[in-house]
């Protein structure tokens, strides 16, 4: 078993707090992961006329061959599905076609926080979400709809795309421009 924290960072110009829609463990924010219909089954099915495209994307590769995902999928806190062997469930149960080897993903909530000025600053990256991942490795992150933001001037901006690599927008309240750019992420293993 390895855990994964998806961390996240970004240029905030006169921004701060940079989180999904609902806070770091909003059970309706859609994480999509590669995942080929091919290539894998899934325990569960989602119905995907509810979610926005590019919500937030990335690329798994099977722990055993090395394959990696070619299609995306919905991992999500509020969706949930039984484990096939043994007690409790997962966010995510897929067979990799190559090997036939079984992989979930599993969302850990309460390990993330939202992305500050301090931590643009700094050069940080803010911990976003952590995975426990068996069977299988996250290799990227693209970042999509559904993001929030706060102005420094307490101004808050809500339902942001980031699928465009940027946003910005007028500070009225605080009577100046504020800037989202430089998206940058990573998957660190966690012990």
């Amino acid at each position: 078993m390895v855990n994964f924290m998806l961390k996240i960072s970004a240029d905030l110009e006169n921004l701060t707090n940079l989180q999904p829609q609902g806070g770091c463990d909003d059970p309706s924010f859609p994480y999509l992961f590669k995942v080929s219909l091919s290539f894998c089954f899934f325990a569960c099915f989602f119905d995907f006329d509810f979610l926005p495209l590019n919500s937030a994307a990335a690329d798994l590769k099977c722990g055993r061959c090395g394959e990696l995902s070619q299609k995306e999928t919905c991992v999500s806190l509020g969706d949930t599905v039984p484990l096939l062997q043994g007690k409790g469930t997962t966010n995510l149960v897929q067979k990799c076609k190559f090997c036939m080897r079984e992989g979930t993903v599993t969302m850990i909530p309460g390990k993330g926080r939202p992305l500050t000025q301090e931590d643009c600053e700094g050069g940080k990256f803010a911990p976003l979400m952590l995975f426990d991942c068996r069977g299988y490795e996250p290799v990227g992150f693209v970042f999509g709809v559904g993001w929030k933001v706060e102005s420094l001037e307490g101004t808050k901006f809500e339902g942001i795309d980031l699928s465009g690599d940027d946003f910005s927008e007028y500070d009225e309240k605080g009577e100046c421009p504020v800037m989202i750019s430089n998206l940058r992420s990573t998957f660190e293993p966690v012990k």
